[in-house]
């Protein structure tokens, strides 16, 4: 299933891959060679940790890859005025002022105000536009927004 991603998303995560590829492999592998330096492997921590290391790493970099393969940049029309991926909105609701950023479900940082696309307020704000009146049905109940701004 294809997922959509931003510009941003994407760098992040070819910056990510370069790492571990490059940097994360052959930071293990050192440990991994001190350790068997170090004679019997049966009862060594260190050498154990390094191969769960290098195990986690390579699962994490084949995760990567996969994301790269089936993810689709998603294209941002500014012109067009409405929310959609990539679009940062600011929202009023109970008397609050918020701006989050319209991104893809493996971006997502609800703490740096990064909503997915296919979160309830994603979806709900998709396509909205400047003075939308907007419920989004949340855990706690429906919250109501005024879209202030799309950018």
């Amino acid at each position: 299933m294809t997922k959509f991603i931003t510009e941003e998303g994407l760098k992040k995560i070819k910056e990510e891959l370069e790492q571990r590829k490059v940097t994360l492999r052959q930071e293990i592998a050192s440990a991994i060679k001190e350790a068997k330096e170090q004679g019997d492997l049966s009862e060594n921590a260190e050498y154990s940790a390094a191969k769960g290391q290098q195990a986690e790493n390579e699962a994490k970099i084949a995760e990567l890859e996969f994301m790269l393969k089936e993810s689709k940049i998603a294209t941002y029309d500014k012109s067009l005025g409405v929310v959609q991926m990539g679009s940062k909105v600011s929202v009023k609701f109970n008397g609050s002022e918020m701006e989050f950023q319209i991104v893809g479900s493996n971006e997502a940082d609800p703490v740096s105000m990064k909503i997915s696309n296919e979160s309830p307020m994603g979806k709900a704000f998709m396509g909205k536009k400047k003075n939308d009146k907007v419920n989004v049905i949340t855990p706690g109940g429906e919250v109501k927004y005024v879209i202030l701004d799309v950018r």
